[in-house]
């Protein structure tokens, strides 16, 4: 009888994790997973209607064409031992009711803020520290906004100091990474008691 190493059945499987990818609509949720993943990633983008007239504000991004209505799902691979999926939230009111499923089995979460309407981000931080869930802000520096340094958001948005701040760029990869390790030495402190 053959053993389970000899078979290939004994290896290790990576550990998985999940993050959320939240914050208000128009953020860069979408661009954020998709400059990350390594996988083609799947979306539920869609073409704005005009039934999101009146509806969605679009204050501050009157040129967005597209909107997440369900989740935008990705994978990053850390290393041999983890592997990392990222399930990106649709960011209108209308569409919240999602992030409770979306959340089940979540480790941790990105708050993405766009300072050009900060105010889009605030739902997202209360979801989070309603559930205890841990999360890190990242700022998506958008070309058009103006730049706001850490500790103004961070009173901005009345964060204490354990909640990790940090700027970054949607669309570049290695921005993304910042803000990936960020969350997960964040979710590794809060999460795992020291020895």
């Amino acid at each position: 009888m053959a053993s389970n190493d000899s078979e290939g059945i004994g290896d290790r499987l990576p550990s998985a994790i999940k993050i959320l990818v939240a914050g208000g609509f128009g953020a860069g949720k979408t661009t954020l997973v998709g400059a990350l993943s390594e996988i083609s990633p799947m979306s539920t983008e869609e073409v704005m209607t005009e039934a999101s007239l009146g509806v969605d504000d679009l204050k501050g991004v009157e040129e967005k064409r597209t909107t997440t209505v369900a989740l935008d799902f990705g994978r990053i691979t850390i290393n041999d031992d983890l592997v990392l999926y990222m399930f990106g939230t649709p960011g209108q009111e209308r569409f919240w009711f999602l992030w409770e499923e979306l959340a089940v089995g979540a480790l941790g979460a990105v708050v993405l803020a766009d300072t050009r309407r900060l105010e889009t981000c605030f739902s997202a931080v209360d979801f989070f520290e309603r559930r205890g869930l841990p999360f890190i802000v990242a700022v998506n520096c958008f070309d058009d906004a103006h730049v706001y340094s850490v500790p103004e958001v961070r009173e901005a948005l009345t964060l204490p100091e354990r909640i990790p701040v940090l700027l970054c760029d949607a669309r570049v990869r290695d921005s993304g990474k910042e803000v990936l390790l960020a969350v997960i030495r964040h979710v590794s402190e809060t999460v795992v008691a020291p020895a």
